[in-house]
């Protein structure tokens, strides 16, 4: 259970997770190269069948493709799908920065840490259409029976990804705070 001074703590671990790849150019280049990239798969991924059909014609159709498949999307779930979507590659790209940096800073003793994306980036798939990446590892029938098209999947991979970067903060600092017995 949050209390108030532990949910201040915790809003300001995400704020400053939120704000570590902005401290750099590299940071920041490693934000959008893996946002473009995450949405680009979060998109392909909304007709796995499609995209590797048309692609798999050659490359010259993959402009063609994203944004048939950014349309799709649209005209689904309107602007509330597609900025589900970007908000995922947006999160994603910040909490893979995140993870980087940790991972170069404390070594391989932070993979405890970097355990809580996992699932996030497993779920955040199914913010595209409903079977996204969970589809391409072959759980798209699983996703398929949830009542609300997946709706709170897509909602859980949002909350995995926002409760890892809010717990793990800036990766230059130590979030768990020690308290002095008396």
């Amino acid at each position: 259970m949050f209390t108030r001074d532990s949910f201040g703590e915790y809003l300001t671990n995400l704020l400053e997770a939120a704000a570590y790849p902005f401290e750099t150019w590299r940071g920041t280049i490693g934000l959008a190269l893996v946002t473009a990239v995450t949405y680009v798969l979060l998109i392909l991924s909304t007709m796995p069948a499609f995209s590797l059909q048309m692609l798999g014609d050659g490359l010259h159709w993959f402009t063609y493709v994203l944004v048939s498949l950014t349309e799709t999307v649209y005209r689904t779930d309107g602007w509330t799908g597609l900025a589900v979507v970007l908000l995922y590659a947006l999160l994603s790209g910040v909490a893979i920065v995140n993870a980087v940096a940790q991972l170069r800073l404390v070594g391989l003793s932070s993979l405890a840490d970097l355990s809580g994306i996992v699932p996030g980036l497993l779920a955040s798939g199914c913010a595209s259409c409903g079977a996204g990446l969970v589809g391409f590892l072959g759980f798209a029938g699983g996703v398929a029976v949830l009542p609300y098209d997946g709706a709170a999947l897509r909602v859980g991979g949002l909350l995995l990804l926002l409760f890892f970067l809010g717990r793990a903060g800036h990766p230059e600092r130590c979030a768990i705070t020690t308290e002095a017995r008396q």
